[in-house]
């Protein structure tokens, strides 16, 4: 996606030697992809899809996780080893 850009950046560029419409086309192209990039997170993305430095998906990792450890801490360990015991209590 990066390179077909960027060479259509190219083109407008030479064309705009023919007629500056074309210099103004590219800037557009230019200014949005770079507003794009801004957007999603911060930056361009790799060839092979990852994006460099989206933290918003670091964000939302960084929460499942303190989720995951605030849901299974050991405080709550010993009131699951009550109800395994009660559990266990009532099928033997």
């Amino acid at each position: 996606m990066f390179v077909l850009l960027l060479i259509l950046i190219v083109v407008l560029v030479g064309l705009g030697f023919i007629n500056a419409i074309w210099w103004v086309a590219a800037a557009v192209l230019v200014f949005g992809a770079t507003r794009h990039g801004r957007d999603r997170g911060g930056g361009w993305t790799r060839g092979d899809g990852s994006d460099l430095g989206d933290y918003r998906d670091y964000e939302n990792s960084r929460d499942r996780q303190d989720r995951w450890d605030r849901r299974y801490s050991r405080r709550h360990r010993a009131r699951w080893r009550r109800e395994d015991r009660r559990d266990h209590e009532r099928r033997g």
